[in-house]
C-alpha cells in the first residue's frame, strides 16, 4: 500500500467539537446542580443544541458521565505516577484512594456509573479509566510488597469498596475520610492512615493534583 492508498482519519469538523463542548459545559453545569440524574433534554437546551445532536455525541447517559469524568481519570493516573516515589507506599495508597473518592463524588450518583466503567468492558471509557486503573494498581502492589497491604487482594476489589464509600458520602459530606480511614485497616494496615487534610484531587473535574502528602504525619 502507498502513502496515497493509506486510510486517513478526518479530523471532526469545528462545528462538531464546538458542539461537543458546549454539550460537556452544559451537562457539567447542571450535573454539579442536579446530580448525575440530570435531565438530558435540559443539557441540550443548556449547550444551545437539539436532543437529536446530544444523543449522536453523546448515545447514552452512561457515555456522558465518561466523557465528562475522562479528566479526573487523567488526573488521578499521573497523581499515581507522583505518589509512586513517595517514601510511605501505604499513605500514598491512602491519598490516591482518597483523591478517587472526591473525583467519584463531584456529580451526585455518579458513583454507580463509575463502578460499571471499572469492569473495563466499555471501550469508550477504557483509556482513560484503563490508566487510572494501572496507576492506582501500581501503588497497590507497591504497598503489598512493603507489607501495608494485603496479600492476596485484588486491586478492583479496593476500588469497588471505595466507590462504596464514595456512594455513601454522597448522602454524608463529611464521611468520605471518616470510612475510608476505618476501612484502611483492611486495605493498608501498616499505614498510618490519612492525614487530616492530605491532598487527595481537587473535587470539580479540574483535574489539578494537590500536593504531596506529609511524610511527617
Amino acid at each position: 500500500m502507498t502513502s496515497d492508498d493509506t486510510p486517513r482519519t478526518r479530523a471532526p469538523r469545528a462545528d462538531v467539537r464546538r458542539n461537543r463542548a458546549r454539550l460537556l459545559a452544559a451537562a457539567r453545569e447542571l450535573f454539579l446542580r442536579d446530580g448525575a440524574g440530570a435531565s438530558l433534554e435540559g443539557v441540550a437546551r443548556r449547550a444551545g443544541v437539539g436532543v437529536g445532536t446530544l444523543y449522536r455525541h453523546f448515545p447514552t447517559r452512561q457515555d456522558l458521565l465518561e466523557a465528562l469524568l475522562a479528566d479526573a481519570y487523567d488526573a488521578l493516573a499521573e497523581r499515581g505516577r507522583e505518589l509512586l516515589a513517595s517514601p510511605e507506599p501505604g499513605r500514598a495508597l491512602l491519598t490516591w484512594l482518597d483523591g478517587f473518592v472526591a473525583a467519584v463524588t463531584q456529580f451526585r450518583g455518579t458513583a454507580p456509573s463509575v463502578l460499571v466503567s471499572l469492569q473495563g468492558e466499555r471501550p469508550k471509557a477504557f483509556r482513560s479509566c484503563r490508566a487510572m486503573r494501572d496507576a492506582g494498581e501500581a501503588l497497590f502492589a507497591r504497598a503489598q510488597q512493603a507489607g501495608e497491604a494485603p496479600e492476596g487482594a485484588a486491586f478492583l476489589d479496593v476500588l469497588k469498596l471505595a466507590g462504596g464509600i464514595a456512594m455513601a458520602a454522597e448522602s454524608e459530606p463529611g464521611a468520605a475520610d471518616r470510612l475510608l480511614s476505618l476501612a484502611a485497616s483492611g486495605i493498608a494496615p501498616g499505614a498510618s492512615g490519612i492525614a487530616p487534610g492530605a491532598p487527595g484531587m481537587v473535587p470539580g473535574g479540574s483535574g489539578e493534583p494537590g500536593g504531596a502528602p506529609d511524610a511527617s504525619g
